[in-house]
């Protein structure tokens, strides 16, 4: 099967098989998952999928197992959780902590990451400039003015009106 008929067959037949599938589990997300991986794991497979003559079946065998494996490995982990007890209870965020994040979202992408990787992840101006490959001088621009426009969006406007003004 080459590359053009394996497209061909994918594009006439994941709709049913996802369909198929979905009749099976009853879980519409999990079919689609299934039948994308069992796809990907059939197009190294094109070849012998031609040979075979039944190249639906085969996914659709693939992508059953595919869902039996998963369903079995949550029970397990499910079976270990409660073996194990219930997870420590674990308070949500803060309205600092909300209010930190959305601050850092509406930083460009390069200061949001170049601050995540100073202060969260505690690395150096070298560090994070060997793992993204920005210079030392665009590392500290970013962190400078990171913290400068995190400033000016963390300012609690309560604090901003002086006594007796």
């Amino acid at each position: 099967m080459t590359a053009e008929e394996f497209e061909e067959f994918y594009a006439q037949t994941v709709t049913r098989l996802t369909g198929q599938l979905y009749l099976m589990l009853g879980d519409l997300q999990e079919a689609q998952d299934v039948v994308q991986e069992a796809f990907v794991k059939a197009w190294s497979r094109r070849q012998q999928l031609d040979r075979e003559g039944r190249p639906d079946a085969w996914i659709r065998t693939v992508a059953w197992r595919l869902a039996v494996s998963r369903w079995r490995f949550r029970r397990r982990s499910a079976d270990a959780w409660k073996r194990s007890g219930a997870p420590p209870h674990v308070e949500g965020p803060g309205p600092e902590q909300v209010a930190l994040v959305d601050a850092l979202r509406d930083l460009p992408d390069q200061q949001r990451r170049t601050l995540t990787l100073h202060y969260l992840c505690d690395l150096t101006v070298e560090q994070i400039t060997a793992e993204t490959g920005l210079s030392a001088s665009t590392v500290k621009t970013h962190l400078v003015r990171g913290r400068s426009a995190l400033a000016q969006r963390l300012q609690d406007p309560r604090m901003e009106e002086a006594p007796g003004a």
